[in-house]
């Protein structure tokens, strides 16, 4: 059995961490621009263009999830640290899947024009401003959840490597150029 995750799971992990952190970054400092500048529109669609990436690369994780094995954590885990270790993960795919499809609905549902990586998106003709609202407000209500989820999780890959000393965090680490 390998000792890694495939090098597609690994880069993956990495690029949707970094999309997230953009995406959370842009709608938290979104308040630094006015509103109706260049700059907070540019802001926006970055959120909403790294959350739709989010969505997808997730999917695609959740596709290599299951066409790859996970590779054996040495030494093996008590079963309780396996079963949070799944809820863990369970938790983080289904958030970074719910969030932006929440975000595009509500945008949908509004009935304004919006862009995902310039690019107009569709609206509705008929829009539904309360579904939009309470769609967003989910969105709203779940995105902090994130920061705990990925906090959790990477206190968790450290507590592994420097406490238990497994290959649990090394596993999901880019392979590193040997020196000839």
């Amino acid at each position: 059995m390998r000792e890694k995750y495939a090098t597609s799971q690994i880069a993956l992990h990495w690029l949707t961490l970094l999309l997230i952190a953009v995406a959370y970054t842009t709608i938290e400092l979104r308040g630094l621009a006015a509103r109706g500048t260049v700059a907070r529109s540019l802001m926006i669609m970055t959120h909403f263009s790294c959350g739709v990436s989010v969505w997808v690369l997730m999917l695609v994780r959740a596709a290599l999830r299951h066409r790859h094995t996970s590779p054996d954590i040495n030494p093996a885990p008590p079963r309780w640290q396996h079963m949070l270790a799944h809820l863990m993960h369970f938790l983080l795919y289904a958030l970074f899947l719910a969030l932006p499809t929440l975000g595009v609905a509500s945008k949908y549902l509004n009935g304004r024009p919006w862009q995902v990586f310039g690019l107009s998106m569709p609206v509705s003709s008929t829009p539904n401003f309360d579904l939009a609202d309470t769609l967003i407000g989910w969105h709203e209500t779940l995105a902090p959840l994130g920061y705990w989820l990925i906090g959790l999780h990477a206190v968790a890959a450290l507590l592994h490597h420097y406490i238990l000393k497994d290959n649990t965090l090394i596993r999901m680490m880019p392979a590193r150029k040997r020196n000839p």
